[in-house]
């Protein structure tokens, strides 16, 4: 069985990008998949400095237990500022070959703005020095704000449909590159 972790970079109470991996998340699990949100906002991280233990911070280990426990993953980032969101990027800092290398990784960002790929690239970037494996599906919510409807659901019937493909993209890499298809 394919499980799949999601860690959204954003420390908003209502955040886009949170609202976007649920969604993601649950069709994640439609496809057979187990899976795990990490919730940047209700874990203790210290700014990392480069150490390999932090035993001050026992969120700092259960991140990487999780993510190395993971066939998959899910990186969903609000745009700032032309990247990658500092909380997203510190959790990732935080681990290192270990937790990534061989993992399957799903990209999405979310802007305000219309819709552009820089933090996705960032985020591949990043991915691939860790020896992550990016699908080359990814997506990118512009104007966030009308973006979702009061349920919480997309209101744009063909990102509805990108993320749908996003989700089968994923689950079908993972299970290829992790020999469990």
């Amino acid at each position: 069985m394919v499980h799949i972790v999601g860690i959204a970079g954003s420390l908003r109470p209502n955040s886009a990008s949170q609202q976007l991996l649920r969604l993601t998340v649950q069709r994640m699990e439609a496809l057979g998949a187990t899976t795990e949100i990490l919730d940047l906002r209700e874990m203790t991280l210290p700014f990392c400095n480069g150490e390999e233990d932090y035993p001050d911070y026992p969120d700092v280990e259960r991140l990487r237990q999780s993510v190395r426990q993971a066939d998959g993953l899910i990186l969903a980032s609000p745009e700032y500022h032309g990247s990658v969101s500092g909380v997203l990027k510190n959790a990732l800092d935080l681990m290192g070959f270990e937790e990534f290398s061989g993992k399957v990784a799903g990209l999405m960002s979310v802007l305000g703005g219309q819709s552009n790929s820089n933090a996705l690239n960032d985020l591949r970037l990043i991915m691939r020095w860790v020896h992550a494996w990016v699908i080359p599906e990814q997506v990118a919510v512009g104007q966030a704000w009308k973006a979702f409807d009061a349920d919480g659901k997309l209101t744009d019937e063909t990102l509805s449909k990108r993320l749908d493909a996003f989700a089968q993209s994923l689950m079908d890499n993972t299970r290829k590159l992790r020999g469990l298809a």
